[in-house]
């Protein structure tokens, strides 16, 4: 049996997006945890686990945030498929090798046709991959990662059972990356799996920088040395965790741009739909013969007559 869970901030927004995705992808026997969040995520994560733990014939339990709406019609089937190597402890919709911590876009960025959905400009959407940055493959490419984005998390009875989201670490940001290395250092596997998801998301990425960096801060403390497909580095005394602090700032102005990244891209989606909108209309086709002919006869006029302007 697979359980969802979701912890809840915003329940008219969770009814809009988490639950119309669980109510779509749940099958008969499923069972569903909603809680209005207790604190951090992590501790309401924590929960929602203790609670799938109790399950005697649970094959997986799903944490989706309350923002993120599952459309894919073989989510269960595609989830079952993934976890079926009993090494797989997490599954996500994209993921990165080489993630130097909480950032894991900085890392190889690959996965499967989850999208990010925004309301800027119109609308619209991107591959949840985008985050990756420009040189980062479009295409679907899913399988073993070091971390995955934690809006969809899809944890194996073993991961339910045996692991815990670290509340020390803050009230948001790095769950996902904390509870994927655990998994790690337990010798079982992270993927990612193509399954869509779209995440219901602003392009600002981050609003308030400094809770962000004093997490990505805590987060390599705890995994200094240890993050895999990361060189190691040497930190000196004192210096080691102003080192750390200007790391994280320089990860978050980096964020920063890449949310400039992301907004310029969405914006020429947006002029490109305006000019669609504007060319595919019948009475754009039905004229352009005319605007044709027009276009050829001031040609004409200008070689004719250079100083005429026209």
């Amino acid at each position: 049996m697979i359980a969802f869970g979701c912890s809840m901030t915003d329940p008219d927004l969770y009814a809009l997006r988490a639950k119309a995705g669980v109510v779509r992808a749940m099958e008969p026997d499923s069972q569903v945890f909603a809680i209005q969040a207790a604190g951090p995520i992590f501790r309401s994560y924590n929960l929602l686990m203790q609670k799938a733990a109790r399950i005697p014939d649970l094959e997986a339990l799903v944490l989706v945030h309350q923002d993120a709406e599952i459309i894919d019609p073989r989510f269960c089937d595609k989830l079952r498929e993934a976890l079926a190597d009993e090494e797989v402890a997490i599954v996500g919709c994209v993921g990165a090798v080489g993630a130097p911590g909480i950032a894991w876009w900085e890392g190889d960025v690959s996965g499967g046709s989850a999208v990010c959905r925004y309301g800027e400009l119109g609308g619209g959407e991107l591959p949840a991959v985008a985050f990756g940055g420009e040189g980062t493959p479009r295409d679907v490419r899913i399988g073993s990662v070091d971390t995955v984005d934690g809006f969809m998390l899809g944890l194996s009875p073993w991961a339910v059972r045996s692991l815990e989201f670290d509340e020390s670490l803050g009230f948001l940001y790095g769950h996902d990356f904390d509870f994927c290395l655990q998994a790690l250092a337990s010798g079982r596997r992270v993927v990612t799996a193509d399954l869509a998801v779209a995440h219901h998301h602003s392009l600002d990425l981050v609003t308030d920088n400094e809770p962000w960096i004093a997490a990505h801060v805590r987060t390599a403390e705890k995994w200094d040395g240890r993050m895999p497909h990361v060189e190691q580095r040497e930190w000196n005394g004192d210096w080691r965790r102003r080192a750390r602090r200007a790391e994280a700032e320089a990860a978050a102005a980096r964020l920063l741009v890449l949310s400039k990244e992301l907004q310029r891209d969405a914006q020429e989606e947006e002029l490109e739909r305006r000019r669609r909108d504007v060319t595919e209309t019948l009475s754009w086709r039905v004229t352009e013969p005319l605007r044709r002919m027009n276009a050829l006869r001031r040609g004409w006029r200008r070689r004719r007559d250079p100083a005429s302007g026209d």
